[in-house]
């Protein structure tokens, strides 16, 4: 299998991710206080958005370098 066609099949891959969960959520923590042996901290939810039209170009030019990786000359 030629290069272009693995990285293809990543794509689409990533391309499907992308629709399916549509941004990465990840948690901060962060100390709000500490006074000697007190400590305080917060957690948050953060998201990275990921717009769909980004997993659709995923998906589109995946396939295209499948197509092309896998033509015999």
């Amino acid at each position: 299998m030629r290069a272009a066609a693995i990285v293809g099949i990543l794509l689409i891959l990533l391309g499907v991710v992308s629709l399916a969960y549509q941004g990465i959520t990840y948690t901060e923590r962060e100390e709000v206080l500490d006074i000697g042996p007190i400590e305080a901290t917060t957690e948050t939810k953060k998201t990275i958005p990921l717009p769909p039209i980004f997993g659709g170009l995923a998906l589109a030019a995946g396939t295209v370098l499948v197509v092309v990786g896998t033509k015999k000359h």
